[in-house]
């Protein structure tokens, strides 16, 4: 990952831009640069992924239908005059395809100085204007300043794969950044940039809605399982495409074992899998061996205790920039695997399986009364994980100064899966996913006790006793009497438990009165008979079943 940021305005200082900069340094920690424009400033964390020598260094200035090499230093903080150049970018993202888009821009006129995938932005900026986005098979967030027109074009993947907020300062200029943390005390209000839309001239617009369906497909299933199944491999494919090593999650379920069993058919060499869990608990790490073993992969084991799990707890808090229960749970695992990662490997791209469940559903959405009912949750879900399952794998890994790439968040396969008739898609099949499970069925690239293995909450599966030890240290620092007092304090999102009044807490020290960036608590849809729990855990249904062995 990388870190970006822009500045608006006049009347920001070129020091406190940096240090709000330097907030993120962790997401770019090899080398940062500012710019000045004609209005503001942008700048740049970098993590080198693509083109890494210097060339491909950020932010890209561009002129004259070519890129500009240039230095800048703390005294000048520019290229040349803010006046000399037509565009100038800042963009954290991965350009799926660019090789093509590039050949085709160089066939018009235009020319680059690196092989880095980001430095064709401009280009496409200057040939399509703000319908380049909608040309983009890309995981990002991009600034970009129009010099000619003076102006801010601002845009973020439609997943929200790649992090993008922004806030008002007190002068009414905007700020845009990679995190909320660039932005704490610097605006009053911080709100996530929302997926699939860009930024102009003060108006933000939708250019592409994965979760919105105008027509269901009319695929039979057979069709339906061939292009799930090549869809999925695509998107794996084109993700592996890096300058720097890559490595893999791999839990034992079902998601990251595909993602991983895909990856070993396309690699020439070994991978490197990465599994993590409980000292005395851990359910999947022998799924996630079984695994390894069957692929053949460089695997490797993190065993954590119960101190490293509550010694974890504020810093994964202060990372994510939420409150939420399931996903401060669920990251734990992820921030202390991804930091191993970081000390005991030169593995700087993390492939993820995130993004299924909300496609082919949760545990909780069998119990969905009608399709309808299935559709709208699905689409619920997909509009709203960058708040959640997306924003905890983006700061695990990107806190720990790796990348993360998400082959379920691929568009053409999103796109494709949401569009397949929710009742095709509901468990009425005694197995949830199977559309997924029977795609891959054939392939055998996975053991097949694997393939259908029931799911289990990824919480859970690093080990039961993590929960518990969170809600002791809870427990621990809360009276009865100290919860009631406690909860009083917030009318958004109220906690509902001493955890839950915990994370808040903490959320609220390196956040104050910024809980609207999460839209609430995720749990599961209480409407629905069987749904109405007090836990967001898969553990608390009533056909949570085998799912935790």
């Amino acid at each position: 990952m990388c870190s970006i940021m822009g500045y608006c305005g006049t009347k920001m200082s070129y020091e406190d831009f940096k240090r709000s900069l330097s907030k993120t340094k962790s997401r770019g920690p090899d080398v940062s640069r500012i710019i000045k424009t004609n209005r503001g400033y942008l700048g740049f964390n970098r993590l080198s992924i693509m083109g890494l020598n210097n060339n491909g260094m950020q932010p890209f200035v561009y002129n004259d239908n070519a890129t500009v090499s240039y230095e800048v230093t703390n005294d000048s903080p520019c290229y040349g005059e803010p006046t000399d150049y037509d565009y100038s970018l800042v963009c954290n993202g991965e350009i799926y395809g660019f090789r093509s888009l590039k050949e085709m821009l160089i066939e018009k006129g235009y020319s680059f100085i690196s092989d880095s995938d980001c430095e064709i932005l401009p280009a496409l900026y200057k040939e399509y204007d703000v319908d380049m986005f909608k040309l983009l098979d890309a995981e990002f967030a991009l600034i970009l300043y129009d010099n000619r027109n003076d102006s801010y074009i601002v845009a973020r993947d439609p997943i929200g794969i790649r992090p993008l907020y922004y806030g008002i300062d007190s002068e009414g200029d905007y700020l845009f950044a990679s995190e909320p943390k660039n932005l704490v005390n610097v605006v009053e209000e911080i709100k996530p940039f929302p997926p699939g839309h860009y930024y102009k001239d003060g108006e933000f617009v939708c250019y592409r809605d994965l979760s919105e369906v105008s027509a269901y497909n009319g695929d039979s299933k057979e069709e339906i399982l061939l292009n799930i199944h090549d869809l999925l491999v695509e998107g794996v494919n084109k993700r592996l495409d890096s300058d720097s090593p890559v490595g893999f999650l791999l839990s034992g379920g079902l998601d990251s074992s595909l993602v991983c069993g895909i990856a070993a058919e396309l690699m020439p060499r070994p991978l490197e899998t990465w599994a993590i869990g409980m000292d005395v608990d851990a359910i999947d790490l022998k799924y996630a061996r079984e695994v390894a073993d069957y692929i053949g992969s460089n695997h490797h084991e993190i065993i954590i205790t119960k101190k490293d799990v509550q010694d974890a707890l504020e810093p994964v808090i202060e990372a994510l920039g939420t409150y939420d229960i399931t996903t401060i749970r669920a990251s734990i695992g992820m921030y202390l695997l991804c930091k191993a990662i970081h000390e005991q490997s030169d593995n700087k791209v993390i492939l993820t399986g995130e993004i299924s469940d909300e496609i082919f559903g949760y545990k909780y959405t069998d119990f969905a009364p009608s399709p309808e009912e299935f559709q709208a949750e699905s689409q619920k879900r997909i509009k709203e994980i960058h708040m959640y399952d997306v924003l905890r794998a983006d700061r695990c890994i990107s806190v720990n100064s790796l990348e993360a790439r998400v082959p379920f968040g691929d568009h053409s396969f999103v796109e494709y899966c949401m569009s397949i008739n929710p009742d095709i898609k509901m468990n009425h099949y005694g197995k949830g996913k199977y559309l997924l499970r029977k795609a891959f069925e054939k392939d055998k690239i996975i053991p097949e006790s694997i393939l259908w293995r029931e799911k289990a909450a990824f919480s859970d599966a690093v080990g039961h006793s993590l929960k518990d030890d969170l809600v002791e240290l809870a427990e621990e620092k809360y009276s009865d009497i100290d919860y009631e007092q406690g909860i009083k304090k917030y009318t958004h999102a109220r906690p509902f438990t001493k955890e839950s009044l915990l994370y808040r807490e903490i959320f609220e020290k390196y956040y104050p009165n910024q809980s609207e960036m999460v839209k609430d608590f995720w749990m599961p849809n209480k409407n629905w008979e069987g749904c109405n729990v007090d836990d967001p855990s898969a553990r608390v249904l009533s056909n949570y079943g085998d799912s935790g062995k």
